[in-house]
């Protein structure tokens, strides 16, 4: 597929303004591509140095890290040097760098170094493959990881710490639901951490107890995770910066050029924010970063931001800070998502608010603090009792200024049919997981029922309504892969196979439209929306090849479609073998 010539025998100087008027463009690109089909992202026409640069090209140079020229492959090879990388696309698609707004990245790394229970699809293989990860460890070593899913088994029952207690008699478990609104721990992680029948309820969060004796069943909820976070020993500076270089060798597989990251809270497993934001900085420094991240911190800390004077997208090209993130609500798996009815399944439950919305008050003064330090506010709303309380704080606190804030509300899955225009009229950016809805659609209907489940998900509802949209993925609660999540935005063909025709498919997508959300509509939710998200002058040279294009084959072969080529900044970053 590919014609390299040289690899770039050092940086070139990028044109001034006044050079690029004249005309007088330099020769001697990083990379140049041809022969391809290029979907820039771009309006059909715009006068000036947009010239070149439509919304389909054959060929684009980029110089310095940043795209320079588009047009025939002709013309593009003016731009060859001595030192440019030249790649036959061979008609091949090639997209703008894709974008994920929502990933706990350092927690998808060590997600991919621990145990995975995501496809384990009964009790039974879920113990198996338990006992055989325990009998790798040394006594006394945690056993972490999980994404156990007990919708995917026949009995649809949570685990308990009886059920593992028996293969994990040496080592501490504690593995998460793959929602991450819900863990499991074993008797001994239990002890440990010091849990026991008389440990009260913490707020916002449930520790869920066997109905006859009371006795903890291992399972915490939400807030009551913490119990036994708290005990659990802190990574080592080489166990992070091994699971930092798992998870970007993952992101240039997929094509994820820019990612807004999620940092680990204090009392995670994975560590401390700080030292994930440290081990970035470091990455950065010498050379070995290859995604760019927008970094979102534990609005708790807003006032550290503040004083150390970081507000909203400063940093560098490749790190980012000046965002926090609240939670509002639990999960719908976990039964923690706060709605205004009960589950159709469990009368006696609504879900339940987190601390930070308990009373709304608490959370309008994060809100009102972070405005003032001009910090972007980036909250976790599920249930649509959740989601109508986040917009009516965000209306309050922006007034009608609300828009210029871009408030992002993030999942905004279950949503009341009159909140959809709120989010219109005061510029709330959804940033939305399309890829939850094939994964929860299996069963969400069940304990929504249809008039919720209607309403849920539903990304053309916010379109429709002027809302900003942003895709994301929630790794490692759902695959990183962003191809998987247009899938999903495309098809709404849930992964039971049960909808192929899609999953209320009133609510689907266009390729186009998904795409927008993935690279454009990302951009714009981490106020980056001229420096990425399309392919055009000056904007940094990221963007990926694909095997299959995506405006062609059927919608239900996007999920096999695979990326060739990644490329960030010029430089190829990922090559297909």
């Amino acid at each position: 597929m590919m014609l390299s010539v040289t690899e770039s025998d050092g940086p070139k100087a990028w044109p001034g303004r006044e050079q690029r008027q004249e005309g007088k463009l330099p020769r001697g690109a990083d990379l140049v591509l041809l022969h391809g089909k290029i979907w820039t992202g771009e309006p059909a026409a715009k006068p000036g140095p947009q010239q070149g640069f439509g919304p389909l090209v054959e060929a684009v140079a980029i110089i310095n890290g940043r795209f320079f020229a588009a047009g025939t492959s002709d013309e593009m090879r003016a731009y060859v040097g001595p030192g440019t990388r030249v790649v036959d696309l061979q008609g091949r698609l090639a997209v703008p760098g894709l974008i994920d707004s929502h990933v706990h990245f350092v927690d998808g790394g060590f997600q991919l170094l621990r145990i995975d229970l995501k496809d384990a699809r009964s009790e039974e293989e879920f113990v198996r493959r338990i006992a055989g990860k325990a009998k790798t460890l040394p006594a006394g070593r945690w056993l972490l990881g999980g994404n156990w899913d007990e919708q995917a088994w026949p009995s649809a029952k949570p685990p308990s710490r009886w059920l593992i207690d028996a293969v994990t008699p040496n080592n501490p478990v504690f593995i998460n639901r793959y929602d991450g609104h819900a863990a499991l721990a074993n008797s001994l992680a239990l002890k440990l951490a010091g849990v026991t029948r008389a440990t009260p309820e913490p707020s916002g969060g449930v520790i869920v107890r066997d109905p006859k004796s009371g006795e903890p069943t291992g399972v915490l909820k939400d807030a009551a995770e913490e119990l036994v976070a708290r005990v659990i020993p802190r990574p080592t500076e080489a166990e992070m910066e091994e699971a930092l270089k798992a998870a970007l060798a993952e992101a240039r597989r997929v094509g994820v050029t820019s990612l807004h990251n999620i940092t680990t809270d204090s009392d995670s497993p994975s560590g401390s924010f700080t030292s994930e934001i440290q081990l970035l900085r470091r990455a950065e420094q010498e050379g070995w970063l290859t995604v760019r991240l927008n970094n979102i911190v534990p609005i708790a800390h807003w006032k550290r931001l503040a004083e150390a004077g970081i507000s909203r997208g400063m940093g560098s090209d490749f790190l980012k800070l000046g965002a926090v993130k609240g939670f509002a609500d639990g999960s719908l798996g976990s039964g923690t998502a706060w709605m205004f009815e009960p589950f159709d399944e469990d009368p006696g439950n609504r879900g339940l608010p987190m601390d930070l919305l308990n009373p709304p008050s608490n959370m309008e003064a994060l809100l009102r603090g972070a405005g003032e330090g001009r910090i972007q506010a980036c909250i976790h709303a599920i249930g649509d009792r959740a989601v109508a309380e986040m917009l009516d704080l965000y209306g309050r606190v922006g007034g009608d200024e609300a828009a210029a804030h871009r408030f992002r509300i993030e999942h905004a899955q279950h949503v009341r049919p009159q909140d959809f225009a709120r989010f219109g009229k005061l510029g709330v950016i959804a940033s939305m997981q399309p890829y939850h809805a094939i994964d929860d659609g299996r069963w969400a209907e069940k304990r929504l029922g249809p008039a919720r489940a209607r309403s849920s998900y539903a990304w053309r509802s916010m379109l429709d309504a002027g809302a900003p949209l942003a895709f994301g993925s929630d790794w490692p609660v759902a695959p990183l892969d962003p191809l998987l999540g247009l899938y999903a935005a495309v098809t709404r063909a849930t992964l039971d196979g049960r909808h192929s025709d899609g999953w209320f498919p009133e609510e689907k997508l266009t390729v186009v439209e998904a795409l927008r959300a993935y690279t454009a509509g990302s951009a714009f939710a981490a106020f980056e929306e001229n420096e990425k998200g399309t392919i055009a002058p000056g904007k940094l040279g990221d963007l990926v090849v694909l095997s299959d294009d995506l405006f062609s084959i059927p919608p239900e072969k996007i999920k096999d479609v695979r990326v060739l080529l990644t490329v960030v900044g010029g430089k190829v970053v990922y090559e297909a073998k």
